[in-house]
């Protein structure tokens, strides 16, 4: 309607289509070359090319890139037989030291009275026992980030949040949850079900222990 010769569009009207606030393509005064309402050359609503709501380009839903994968430049993920042969391992070294030091000065497992076992003993190795395993993984876990056991089957424990060795903090709660039960009742048991969880685990194969620290364990380069 104002195209005749001498004719003036009325303000904020391009010439072309009407609502058209001098842009390329957008309706309703919009200067990107695709999306409604003014929007930018991709995203409706001014977004970026990529992504639905302002994202960068290529994926993520709020932003680019999306949320990031913490095992991104990690080791892989180690093997869960190889884990538990690890803490076999770590068992029967400790398993010795603890045996050398309770035998002089008799703490033994079981001490025979008659028909009587003397259970007090039985209780003061195990509390040496889960002191001298807690001590030993966290020392091992802070200064190496592996015990030696891990260290002989090229494993070692890290930070899920960024890879590094974990800190004293992070250790002593790790190492508390896999070993606390031993100085009590059903040990072995404990640790089955707790280092076992990682055959299960998914996607970071984490025992409870891990899971209780935040740490994953993989293959050592």
């Amino acid at each position: 309607p104002y195209d005749t010769p001498g004719s003036t569009p009325p303000p904020g009207q391009g010439g072309g289509h009407p609502y058209e606030g001098g842009g390329a393509s957008g309706p309703y005064g919009g200067g990107g070359a695709g999306g409604p309402y003014g929007g930018g050359p991709g995203g409706p609503y001014g977004g970026g090319p990529g992504g639905p709501y302002g994202g960068g380009p290529g994926g993520g839903p709020y932003g680019p890139g999306g949320p990031a994968d913490p095992l991104a430049g990690m080791p892989p993920l180690a093997d869960s037989g190889r884990r538990t042969l690890a803490r076999i391992i770590d068992m029967i070294l400790v398993g010795i030291v603890v045996w050398l030091l309770t035998w002089p000065v008799g703490v033994s497992e079981y001490n025979f009275d008659g028909d009587r076992v003397n259970v007090g003993n039985s209780f003061a190795q195990s509390v040496i026992a889960a002191a001298l395993y807690i001590a030993y993984d966290t020392f091992m876990a802070v200064r190496y980030g592996r015990t030696l056991g891990k260290k002989w089957l090229g494993l070692r424990v890290a930070n899920l949040s960024d890879g590094s060795n974990p800190s004293v903090q992070t250790a002593l709660i790790r190492a508390a949850v896999l070993w606390l039960p031993f100085a009590f009742c059903c040990a072995c048991v404990w640790t089955a079900i707790s280092g076992g969880w990682s055959y299960f685990d998914r996607p970071y194969k984490q025992g409870l222990h891990d899971k209780a620290a935040r740490t994953v364990v993989v293959t050592a380069r």
